[in-house]
Order: C-alpha cells, then structure tokens, then sequence
C-alpha cells in the first residue's frame, strides 16, 4: 500500500466505527501561551480533556501533522542520525470523549493491526503499566487482562511510569497506556535474540508503532493525581513507522513517504544515498527538516530570531550546513525540493499546495541569508585561528562564532580538524549550558494548582455588548517568573475582557468589590478554553461579587485599529490584486501592525492609495454588521474570508463594514467613523514575499498631526517665518551642495600637493617602492591619493593611515604586478594590522581598507607595515 492508502484505510477504519473524521489543527499553535508546536495529537482536545468545553463529537479520528524537537528521544541534533525518529511527523489517532474506553481501545487496535493490514501478529509486543508506588498506583491490571485475551503472555509486557504513563506535561491530563511494538528484524536476527528483550532499548528495528493512553488523572503542580471529569481515550501511531512495516522496509526513509524527497535531493546535489554514513545522515536531515519547516511556513510561522520563528529557522539551518558539509552546496538547493512535497502530500493536505509560493521563496530567502553567514563565519574563523596558542580555540571563541554569528559548531570542529587544530569542546559545552541557563530562568513560570471556588461549565464572553457586568470568581491560581514576578490567573463566572487572540491583546482594566476593594486586571489570556485574567493581587473576600470594569479607553483605541486591519486587508486587494492574504497582524491600542502575501516593494503611490481607499470607508460611515454563532460553511457562502492557518469551529462570527466581511473573534467598532482617520506609519519586508505595513488610527491619529503641525511651526520659526518654507528649504540645500563642492576641490588640491611630499618620501625596500605613512584626510580622498599615486609606478607598496572621527582607518594599496611577484595581499595585510587598532577589514590582493577603534596604536601599525616587504 502506498502512504496515501493507508492513511485513508485508517480513517475509513474508524469511521466505520462511529468515528468523525476531523481536519489535522494547523501544526503552529497560535492561541494556546503553554505550546509553540502541536507535538501530539491531543493538543487540539486539550478542553475537552480538561472539562472546559463539550466536544461535538465523543469518538473522533484524524491524522495530526506534529512538530517535536526536544523531550524523549527527539533531540533536534539527533535526527537523521537514525532512521526513525523525526521533526514533523504525522500522528493517526483515535478519540473517545468519555464514551468507550481500554476494552473498544484494545480490540480495535488489534483487529486493525492483525487483520485490516495483515501484520503478523508474532512479530508484536505490547505492554502495560506495571503501577508506581511514588504515585499510590496499581499496575493496570485491566489492560493486561484485555491483552491476555487476545495476545500470548509472553509477548505483554509490564512497563515502567517512565514508559507506559504518558503525561502531556508536569501539569496536566494523564494516564497509564498501553504500546504496541513490531519487531522488523531477520528471521536469524529474532532467532538468536527474542524481540520482547528489546521493547523500549531503542533498537531500530524493534519499535513502538502505536501508543493506547487511557486518559483518567489530571496532574496538579504538586505532583499529585486527581480524577478527571471522565475517562477519555487517546491514541496516537507514528504514521512513518506504519508506512515502514506495511511497505517492508527497515527504515521509515525508505517509504514512499521520503523516497521522493531522496530521490530529489540526489539529483539536485549530485549525491547517492546508501553508499556512504555521512552523506545518508546528511540526505536524510535534509529530507526531514523540508517537511518540518515548509508545513510551519504554511501553516503561518515565519523564520524569525525568536520563539516559534527561532524553533523553524534553527531546523532549516541544520538542514542548509548539512548540505553545505557534506553534500558541498554553496548555493541555495532546499527550495527546489517544496515541489515534490507539495505533489506528494497535498491531498491529504492542501495548504501546502495552496502555500507553495510563499513557502519557496522564503526557504530560498532564508538560505541565501544562512550561505553569506556561514561564508562570513569562515573569515571570523580564519582570524581565530591565526591568533590561536598551540594550535588550539578555546571553546569561548568558538562559542562566541557560534552565538553571535550563527556558525555551526560542528562546522568549526571540522575545519579546524582540517587544519590540524584542537577545540575545546568542553569549554564550548560549559558556555552554551550557562547560556541556556540564563534563557530557562528568563522564561521559565512557576505555576500553581487551580483553587475552585465554584464548578462552572462554560465561561461566557459578554465583552462584544459590555463593558463593566457583575461577576464572580470561579478559580484562580498563583503563577511566578521572573520577569513578571508574582501574580495571579483569575477566572470569573462570564466576563467583559477580551482575551488575546487573533492578533488583538488582550483587555485591561479592574475588579471592584461592594465595600470598594479593588483588584487591577493587567492582562487577559485564553488557555485551554478558559479566558483568564492576570492580576497582581486578589480581592481580600474572594468569594464575593464583583463589578468587573473593562478599560474603555484602550477598549476603544484596539477596536478602531483592529476595525482598520479589516478595512486594510481589503484596500490591499483592491490596489494589489486578490493574491494578497493575510499572514499575520497585530493589534494594540496604540498601533495596528498588518503582515500580508506581496512579492514586491509597495510603491509610495501604492501606499497613498491604500490609506486613500481605507480614509474613503470611514468617511462612508459603514455600519458594523455582525453575526454570531452562524455555522461555518454558511459564513463562507455568504462571502466572508478565512485566515489561512486559523483553526475555526463549527459555528463562526462574521464582521461586515461594506464590501469587507472576515471571519473573525476580535472587537470592532460600530461604525468606521469611529475609527477617525488611517495613516500609515510604515513599510517593509518581513520575509520573502511577506510585506508589512504598520499604521495608526483615532488618538494616535490625532497626537501625530498635532506632532506634525508642531514641528512645521518650529521649521517656521527656523526659517525666521519664511512665507515659503519649501522654497527656503531648497534656498538652503543649494547653498549646502555648493558648499560641499567647494570643500571636496580643497581637499582634492590639499591631497594633489600632499602626493608631491609622499612621493618624494617613498624608499627602496627589497625591490619595491614603499611608502608608510599618516595622513589624516577624509577616507574617500586617501582611496583616491593611493590609486592616484598607483597609476604611474610599478612594485607600488603603500600603507596609509588616519584618524577619522576618533577612529582609527587604513588603507594599503599593492601594485599588481608586486602583489603576483611576492605573493602579498592587502587584504591579508590590514587584517593582520587590524589587530594594532584594535579592528580589522578586508578587500582584494591589491588594495583592501581596515578600521579600528584604537587610534593610538597608528604608530605600531606604520612600524610593522614595513615587516611585509622586508
């Protein structure tokens, strides 16, 4: 069976059984602060697990794109070093909801397994927890029953809480589970060793294909257990590895999941996989990690410096130095490979084929970035090792090209090995803990156990039609980190607050008490379908009722900016063209922030047109027309737009200002007069293909022409109240650039008579014309003296140096002719000379410029220079 066959024969599988088949959540996690990455496929049910929201159906089935790249055996410097772990995966699994539990789990597992594909039932293990006493729990004995009915005892397992008690993470839902395993080896193989002594030894031919988790406990922070609101199922098989046993091959790179990939790779690279390690690992990183960053990028995460962003560009440069190693590819390549991963996966997921575009183009932008990085790495490398002691870096300088520079580790150690140097790994080890230390305890929270005053189904938002409401609390925690310092999450009964999502923050404002207590609200969040609200001190009677009052104000600023990100996004397509889309935006009370799909620089008459269009709509004075809870497809026909990469339920909310409609959660304004004016403050690339435009509305509209007319005024008073102040202004840059002409023809007569009194200074030094000397002009003018004094010499040696605005400059200029002759090389000379004034430079083998801070090493610098003729 090909990969697509037996995708849709598991779902087709379930379905039979009751199962709705539901769409993979998009692999980044925009709406949940405790997750960067969906890493398995219970992440979209975390509420339903949890008791916050009802699901719409108890038995559910689907295949969940996952990204992993740290926790059990998924560190992101061991993938492609073996065969079967990986960055993105896909995660089959089967749900039930409080409805059937280990008996149904069990069963079908194994009738799907043994008879829907055949696989031979002796080449199976499964296993079963076998209790903890840290936790006060009991092997589970009903799974083993289950199993001992359909399975030889012999081939269950007892396992331990590290193996076979799953947990989605310190705190939170859990379970014992039960895994299935297939031994793939030889008959020989499983003759001299049984398969059961290698269950969970991470053999790579005896693995875990299915995982079975019984879903009752909810871990507090205490390390205690507490009894979920029901029992849930949750399953989870490696799709790849399932691909690996039904199509008989002993590496998941072998299916037709990756072959394509491979056989892409090999043609592009000129490489062949299977005949040699290092070129299989390194084919393999790169087949792996296309997949890992190009679903990320459709699914909405840019490469970037920090977070998720920094997660993706992080895989996508392992994959850019692997090739660049081992498969000696200077030139961007990875890009090439989107196509065949769209041809191959876009049935059973479309946005890779409907992304495409935009995925290419910033994995090329991203790998031409990388390539001039590691070419600069090479220099600052060849400069380290010049002044390393006993042929040796010291792991701090390697670090150092490591964290500032972005180059590789692993790269350094070779090149240096290359050369004949050591590193001092140990040392480089110790620098990058401390680093990783300092980022943990930056970021790292500390989070209590929720204190439930009162059970509660569903939190109700009634922030669309007020602003202040009575409430109460349900729950609230205490959290801690270091950059917030204490404070705690509060959950009322309903709430006015808006919590952040969809690019809007979150709401601000306080908690009042009958007697006049007072609780400030500085943040407002939504986790696990809970909105929760931040405070740094709770009511004294927490059990009361409370006014909740919601900031008007910055209530009032978000909603106009986030009303004018929706007029925005229509202007864009009108004056652009229907290829724009939404790829991400930010919404505060000061400022809106809009990135969308463009594959070209924004002309300033394009822009004028854009605030043109928007300022047109609020002067039209459209009213908002909203719908809510309106089912999905529905939503759809009627014209609304969807944001690609949002994940929607079955019912919607709509928003209307004119030809305008979206999908959309946030806060709006009830007419776009209230929005006042639109201005844009700003214009950029963010990526390749991704533009961004940042602008303002309302008050800051306001506060910036009140600025303008402010500085107009002061412009006037310098122009002593000019009736023109445009035509004085030109007056006065004429004047300027006259100036300027008149300066540059004295300094070009000053450095006429000065190459006169060096000429005459210049002395013969082992066959060449050798000047060394100090002339403090501007650098452009010393460029043109030493290529000035070039023309008419031959065996031209010149050094100059100068002290320009505190800092120290150098210039040397070879002749061509003495640069061949003696093998000498500016470039190589003002780096070496660098070091004197503390800086360094570079350029071609006849003429090559350095700058340093440290103008009082000049000195030294035109004594030593004479060493390079000598």
């Amino acid at each position: 069976m090909t990969s697509q066959e037996i995708r849709k024969r598991f779902l087709a599988f379930f379905e039979e059984r009751q199962h709705t088949i539901v769409p993979s959540a998009p692999m980044v996690i925009k709406d949940d602060p405790t997750l960067m990455f969906t890493n398995a496929g219970m992440n979209q049910f975390k509420e339903y697990f949890l008791g916050n929201r009802k699901p719409v159906a108890l038995r559910v089935t689907d295949s969940q794109k996952c990204l992993r790249v740290s926790g059990k055996h998924n560190d992101l410097e061991e993938v492609g070093k073996d065969t079967y772990h990986h960055t993105m995966f896909e995660m089959l699994g089967n749900w039930s909801f409080g409805d059937y539990f280990k008996k149904e789990a069990i069963a079908w597992a194994w009738e799907l397994l043994t008879e829907e594909f055949k696989i031979d039932k002796d080449r199976l293990y499964v296993t079963y927890f076998e209790g903890s006493s840290d936790d006060g729990l009991r092997e589970d004995a009903e799974a083993y029953k289950l199993w001992a009915g359909i399975v030889p005892e012999e081939r269950i397992i007892p396992g331990s809480k590290k193996d076979n008690f799953w947990e989605m993470g310190d705190q939170g839902p859990c379970g014992p589970c039960s895994e299935i395993h297939i031994d793939i080896r030889t008959e020989e193989e499983r003759d001299r060793i049984p398969g059961r002594e290698l269950v969970n030894k991470d053999h790579p031919q005896v693995v875990e294909i299915w995982n079975l988790v019984f879903m009752e406990f909810n871990r507090k922070a205490d390390g205690s257990l507490e009894k979920l609101p029901a029992k849930h199922v949750d399953t989870g098989m490696g799709f790849e590895r399932l691909c690996m046993v039904l199509q008989g091959v002993r590496s998941n790179y072998d299916t037709d999941v990756f072959t394509p990939l491979i056989r892409e790779i090999e043609a592009i690279t000129n490489s062949r996989y299977g005949k040699e390690e290092k070129t299989d690992i390194a084919v393999r990183v790169i087949a792996d990690h296309v997949r890992a960053v190009a679903f990320a990028i459709a699914d909405g995460q840019l490469p970037s410096n920090t977070g998720a962003g920094y997660v993706i560009r992080r895989i996508l440069r392992r994959a850019i130095r692997y090739g660049f190693t081992f498969l000696n590819q200077k030139e961007p390549f990875i890009y090439k490979l989107v196509d065949t991963l769209s041809n191959q996966m876009h049935q059973a997921f479309p946005e890779i084929k409907s992304q495409k575009n935009l995925v290419v183009n910033v994995i090329k932008e991203e790998e031409q970035s990388f390539l001039k990085t590691l070419d600069q790495g090479l220099v600052l490398l060849e400069t380290i090792i010049s002044a390393a002691k006993d042929n040796h870096v010291s792991g701090a300088k390697a670090f150092e090209l490591y964290d500032t520079y972005g180059f590789p580790i692993d790269l350094t150690a070779l090149i240096l090995s290359e050369k004949g140097y050591g590193l001092d790994q140990e040392g480089f080890e110790k620098e990058l803990q401390k680093q990783k230390e300092r980022s943990r305890a930056a970021t790292s929270v500390t989070t209590g156990d929720w204190v439930v005053l009162a059970e509660d189904a569903e939190e109700e938002f009634v922030g669309y039609d007020m602003l202040d409401t009575r409430v109460k609390i349900t729950r609230y925690r205490a959290v801690s980190s270091k950059k917030d310092g204490e404070m705690y999450q509060v959950v009322f009964n309903l709430t006015p607050f808006y919590p952040e999502g969809g690019g809007q923050v979150g709401d601000k404002g306080y908690i009042e008490s009958a007697d006049g207590d007072v609780a400030y609200i500085i943040d407002t969040k939504k986790e696990n379908n809970l909105i929760v609200h931040f405070a740094k001190s709770l009511p004294r009677n927490i059990e009361g009722s409370f006014k909740a009052v919601v900031d008007k104000n910055q209530r009032r600023r978000t909603s106009a900016n986030h009303s004018a990100t929706h007029l925005l996004h229509q202007a864009l397509r009108k004056v652009l063209g229907d290829h724009v889309e939404q790829k991400g935006s930010m919404v505060h009370n000061d400022h809106l922030r809009f990135d969308f799909s463009h594959f070209s620089k924004v002309s300033p008459e394009e822009l004028q047109a854009v605030e043109d269009f928007v300022n047109a709509r609020i002067r039209e004075q459209l009213p908002l027309e909203e719908k809510r809870n309106i089912p999905y497809h529905q939503a759809i026909e009627e014209g609304a737009m969807a944001l690609f990469g949002e994940k929607y339920g079955d019912t919607v909310r709509s928003i209307r200002f004119g030809e305008s409609m979206e999908l959309c959660g946030g806060t709006h304004v009830q007419n776009t007069a209230d929005i006042w004016h639109f201005i844009i403050t700003g214009e950029s690339a963010v990526a390749a293909g991704i533009r961004r435009i940042e602008a303002i509305t309302l008050d800051a509209a306001k506060e910036y022409f009140t600025s303008q007319s402010d500085t107009f005024r002061e412009v006037k008073t310098v122009l002593k109240n000019a009736k023109d102040p445009v035509k004085a202004i030109v007056a006065l840059q004429e004047e300027n650039n006259t100036l300027k002409k008149q300066v540059d023809s004295l300094l070009k007569a000053k450095a006429k008579n000065l190459k006169g009194e060096l000429m005459a200074k210049l002395e013969e030094v082992n066959g060449a014309r050798f000047l060394a000397a100090r002339v403090d002009l501007d650098p452009s003018v010393v460029k043109d003296l030493a290529f000035d004094m070039g023309k008419g010499l031959k065996n031209l040696f010149v050094l100059f140096a100068a002290e320009h605005e505190g800092k120290a400059l150098l210039t040397c200029y070879i002749s061509k002719e003495l640069a061949e002759e003696k093998s000498l090389n500016a470039g190589q000379v003002v780096r070496e000379l660098g070091k004197l004034i503390q800086g360094g430079g570079g350029g071609q083998a006849f003429f090559a410029t350095a700058g340093g801070k440290n103008p009082g090493g000049i000195p030294q610098v035109l004594e030593k220079a004479r060493e390079f003729v000598k």
